[in-house]
């Protein structure tokens, strides 16, 4: 399927014309906000594979709108309007206040406990606390991940249909899966049957050599994820994602 055959198909989901500057405009503000440091135009076009003076004009009305702003070496970061944006939307959502005490009981089994948004092929950890971590620590500690490489990831990529997962891989690596895009659909697939997520987490840095992760979806449709990570002992398995169902039920219940 190509590119221009897949976004008709989307646009004829939502039974209307999709406006593609406002589309275009978010994907340039979520572009800004995923880099840890003060990004230039062009580099955020080759990053969106847009055209530059299109990114340039985008820019420039973020900037006005107050949702980037730009440092004195002419690149650009976040604005005053996006904390303000960001603290308006986890208040409406209750996402991480209701969150915290459930996931923080997840503590007592001396485990990576995470919470965590899926966009496009990113994760974003809202919450993520290792062993010994406070939670004021824990809360928005990372930035993006790789999806394919996260416990949160494959389990919210797992809701999603084929072909959206193979239009978000079209043409480049997928972490975790040097087979390339068959073997990730194999794996979506061992998730939805499996209702969770059980995986070796080697690629991430922050956890132990040989870890394993479980995951699951918090909400119908799933609009978040928890895991924990650790030595995780196959005979263990059935435990901890029963402790993972309680908490995500707990957590959905606050948020409905």
């Amino acid at each position: 399927m190509t590119d221009q055959d897949y976004l008709e198909r989307k646009l004829k989901s939502y039974g209307t014309q999709l406006n593609m500057s406002v589309l275009d405009g978010i994907e340039t503000l979520q572009a800004v906000a995923s880099f840890d440091r003060p990004v230039g135009c062009r580099e955020l076009a080759r990053f969106l594979d847009l055209d530059t003076t299109r990114v340039n004009r985008l820019l420039r009305t973020l900037a006005y709108a107050g949702f980037v702003r730009k440092t004195p070496d002419r690149k650009y970061t976040v604005g005053p309007a996006m904390h303000v944006l960001a603290a308006q939307s986890l208040f409406a959502s209750h996402m991480v206040s209701y969150a915290v005490k459930p996931l923080e009981e997840l503590r007592t089994y001396d485990m990576v406990v995470a919470m965590g948004v899926l966009w496009r092929d990113k994760v974003t950890y809202v919450y993520h606390a290792l062993p010994g971590l406070s939670s004021v620590e824990a809360l928005g500690r990372l930035g993006y991940f790789p999806a394919t490489a996260s416990g949160v990831g494959l389990s919210l990529l797992s809701q999603k249909e084929e072909d959206e997962v193979a239009h978000l891989y079209q043409g480049k690596e997928i972490p975790g899966f040097p087979d390339g895009i068959d073997s990730l659909h194999a794996k979506l697939e061992e998730i939805r049957e499996r209702g969770y997520v059980r995986v070796r987490t080697s690629y991430q840095t922050h956890l132990p050599e040989g870890s394993v992760t479980l995951a699951l979806n918090i909400g119908e449709p799933a609009h978040s994820a928890i895991a924990l990570s650790g030595d995780i002992p196959e005979e263990r398995t059935a435990e901890l994602v029963a402790a993972l169902r309680g908490k995500a039920a707990e957590i959905e219940s606050h948020i409905q």
